[in-house]
This record gives structure tokens, C-alpha cells and sequence, in this order.
């Protein structure tokens, strides 16, 4: 009997033993959020419950840069059935914090992040002075704010916070004696590679995520030849058509596709009267809707000049983008700043490009780019501002040429018939398209 009581107890000390190095073997791989509750020297049995939940912060990040700080807090409720019935027991609230910055009010801030600024236009010392700040810097970020607060319970859809802080300043002043008017932003860029423009180029540049065909600086058509992406747009206005027109189709698809009907319609359209900005190939930037309403707005073909660095590019205002975001420019902008610039790849992410706008400044009938037109107004318009201590950038043609005509073969001379009646070209030819962008020797080239 002894013997037994013996075995039982060193087999119950054994199982013990075992049990405490299982829990530390455990607490090694899958340690605990908190430190754990010191346990009495002799655990009292009880009923198994799920661990307390209690308030402790997590940090982490989303995918858009924001900082996430969450917690889990629990009360007390009645039970499961009920608490499952009720909305209200099981909720997430959502509070979103963002420090609104202050603009850069003076020359001396606009320098700590452009250095080459001051240097580069001299006339501005003169004329930035704190009282300078556009309205349209508040009005920019009223309008983010508004956003944040719409997209709240929608994360994919919130400002990132590279979109958020993405301008320095907005700042608005006049030449006291040329009495010219600039507006100039401090941002970042990303790219804009939208636009086409089938006279000039008969050929797409590539269709990137969210590419459009359109830019808002556009002219009616010179030539006969075809948009390059009108095929494709048909083509999607005929499926949506068919789809629209198939018995199977639910009312709530035909809703949508009525919607998108009329809107590629309206393409077609457009594609078929005007041509384009193309963002590969000419030089100019984004502004946001909101900036073309205001007091000495910005407009649509207005005269601009883009500073980076040691360097001042030549651009007109091209393109109108969402009033929540700023710092964009065409493709071949970037790609000149920056050599690694892709539709996806913008080419500068800090705050450190100048736009420089003057408002009112666009002509009154639009047209193909003229890149020597371009040169010589923007190198005017800045002089009237004090000037530049450097030459502005020159950009060059990189659209290919239209083809030249094939000759049409003369025919053979019948007998009594003057040499001087046939040709080489046929009568019928109809001469070469004349482009608005010139070939430039390569001495023009600076």
C-alpha cells in the first residue's frame, strides 16, 4: 500500500514538472502581449475563461503612410444573443489627427528648401513678403480636410500622407514696376503622361494605369488623321452597347452602363474633333480645379516656369487635376529633371520643386505647342519679374517628323506628248501636314 502511495505521488510530482517546462517551452515561441500575472504557489481550480482584454496601444502603419494607433477596450455585457442583436455592442470608432502645415511665408523659408532660388530669380527677395500667401493655400488644405473626413470610413480611398503634406506653400505677388503677376507653389511632382494628339503623332505612347487621352489644353483638329486611341475607345462604347442591349443584363448593370454609355460617347466625340497635350512629349503642368476660379486665377494655357535645382524649365499650364492634390507635371518634365521618371516613378518626392504661373498670360486661340514660341515668351516673362541669372532650358522636338509622300511613278510618254506635262508627284497628292514643332538644329541645343 506504502509502495503505492509512493508511485502515485512521484508520478504526480513528475507530471508537474512536466507541465511547468510545456508553459515555458510555450512562452518562449508565443510570448504574451503583457507581462504575465505572477501565479500563487498553490493554484486554485477553476473555471476556464478567455484571457481579459485590456487596453493596451499598438502602433503600426498603413499601406498610405498613415500612422495607426489601435487599442481593444471591453465592458462587461449581457449574453452572446443579446450582444450579437445589438449594433451597438461590437463598434469601431475612427478618429483621424493630421497637423495642418503652415506655408513658407518669406524668401529666406522658400531657400531651405530650394537653395538655388534666391540666386536663380533674384527679383523675388523684393517681392515674397509674409503677407504674400495665397488664400489658395488655405483653400487647398480645407479642401483635403473636407476629403479626409468624407473617405474617413473608407481607408483605401484616404489621402496618403505623402498626398497630404505634398505643398510647401502658395504664394501670390506683383512686380512693382513691370506689374506682372506670378503665382508660385512649392510641392513635389508626379507624373502626368495623359494626352495625344493624332496629327502629330499617329502612334499611342502607351495607355499607363489611369492614363486619359484628354487634357483640358486642346485645339480642333488640323489633318484627317484618326486619334490613335479613338479605336479603342469605340470599341468599349460598342461592347458597353451590347452588353446594355443583352437580354441577361440586370437593371442595376444597365444603370451603371447607361452612366458609362454617355460618358463614351462623349470621347468619341472629342477624339474625333480635337487633338492634345501629349504628357511624353510637351512640357507642361497640373494645377488643381480650385486654383482656376479664384482671384487672378491660374487658367488653362497660361505661361509657367518649373525650378529645380540649378536649373529654370520653359512649360505652359496644361492640364486640370483634383483640387485636393498639387505637384504634377508631364512626363517630359520629369524625365529631364529626373532620368529615372516613369508613369509610376515620380521623379522628385520631396518638397522641392518651384512652380512658378502667370496668370493671364494665355493666348486666346490654343494650338499645337511652338517650342520656340514657349522659349521666348516664358524668357519675357520672367524678365519681368527681375529676371534670371541663368538661361532657361531649351527644349528640343522629339516628335518624329511626318513621313514623306511616296512619289507617284511618272507614266510613260505617249508619242506627241510634251515632256513637260508629266511629274514626279502626282496632281492629286495632298501636300505634307505642316507641324508646330520644328525640327531644331543641333546647335540650337543649350
Amino acid at each position: 500500500m506504502l509502495r503505492t502511495v509512493v508511485v502515485l505521488l512521484a508520478t504526480a510530482i513528475f507530471a508537474v514538472m512536466l507541465y511547468r517546462w510545456v508553459s515555458e517551452e510555450r512562452l518562449q515561441f508565443f510570448p504574451p502581449r503583457e507581462a504575465p500575472t505572477p501565479t500563487s504557489p498553490t493554484p486554485e481550480p477553476t473555471a476556464t475563461r478567455p484571457p481579459p482584454i485590456g487596453g493596451k496601444l499598438d502602433t503600426g502603419r498603413l499601406f498610405s503612410g498613415i500612422t495607426l494607433h489601435s487599442t481593444v477596450e471591453t465592458v462587461p455585457g449581457a449574453d452572446a444573443s443579446t450582444e450579437r442583436a445589438d449594433s451597438e455592442s461590437y463598434v469601431l470608432d475612427l478618429k483621424l489627427n493630421a497637423r495642418v502645415p503652415t506655408p513658407n511665408r518669406t524668401i529666406e523659408e522658400l531657400a531651405k528648401i530650394t537653395p538655388h532660388l534666391p540666386e536663380l530669380l533674384p527679383g523675388l527677395s523684393a517681392m515674397i513678403a509674409p503677407e504674400s500667401v495665397s488664400p489658395l493655400f488655405t483653400e487647398l488644405y480645407n479642401t483635403k480636410i473636407k476629403m479626409l473626413r468624407e473617405n474617413l470610413a473608407r481607408l483605401d480611398l484616404l489621402l496618403s500622407r505623402h498626398n497630404f503634406y505634398d505643398c510647401q506653400t502658395v504664394l501670390q505677388f506683383q512686380h512693382p514696376q513691370s506689374h506682372r503677376k506670378a503665382l508660385l507653389l512649392q510641392a513635389d511632382m508626379d507624373v502626368d503622361a495623359d494626352g495625344s494628339d493624332g496629327d502629330r503623332m499617329p502612334i499611342g505612347t502607351g495607355a499607363p494605369t489611369n492614363f486619359k487621352p484628354f487634357t483640358s489644353f486642346k485645339w480642333p483638329k488640323k489633318t484627317a488623321a484618326p486619334n490613335p486611341y479613338l479605336a479603342g475607345t469605340e470599341e468599349r462604347l460598342k461592347r458597353a452597347e451590347d452588353e446594355f442591349a443583352a437580354r441577361t443584363t440586370t437593371a442595376d448593370r444597365k444603370r451603371d452602363l447607361r452612366n458609362a454609355i454617355t460618358q463614351l460617347r462623349a470621347e468619341v466625340t472629342t477624339l474625333q474633333k480635337y487633338s492634345f497635350l501629349i504628357g511624353m512629349t510637351d512640357p507642361y503642368i497640373v494645377i488643381p480645379g480650385a486654383f482656376t476660379h479664384a482671384k487672378d486665377a491660374a487658367k488653362t494655357g497660361d505661361y509657367a516656369v518649373v525650378i529645380y535645382g540649378d536649373a529654370i524649365y520653359p512649360a505652359i499650364v496644361g492640364d486640370i487635376g483634383p483640387n485636393d492634390k498639387v505637384g504634377e507635371a508631364a512626363f517630359r518634365i520629369g524625365k529631364q529633371i529626373n532620368p529615372q521618371t516613369t508613369p509610376y516613378n515620380r521623379p522628385v518626392s520631396d518638397l522641392k520643386v518651384t512652380y512658378l504661373i502667370f496668370p493671364g498670360t494665355a493666348d486666346p486661340q490654343f494650338g499645337p505647342p511652338d517650342l520656340e514660341k514657349l522659349q521666348e515668351r516664358c524668357q519675357k516673362l520672367v524678365d519681368e519679374i527681375g529676371g534670371a541669372s541663368v538661361p532657361l532650358h531649351h527644349w528640343e522636338n522629339i516628335i518624329p517628323p511626318p513621313p514623306t509622300p511616296t512619289p507617284t511613278p511618272s507614266p510613260t510618254p505617249s508619242p506627241g506628248t510634251s515632256p513637260t506635262s508629266t511629274s514626279s508627284i502626282s496632281p492629286a497628292a495632298s501636300p505634307a501636314a505642316t507641324f508646330a514643332f520644328p525640327l531644331s538644329s543641333p546647335s540650337a541645343h543649350k
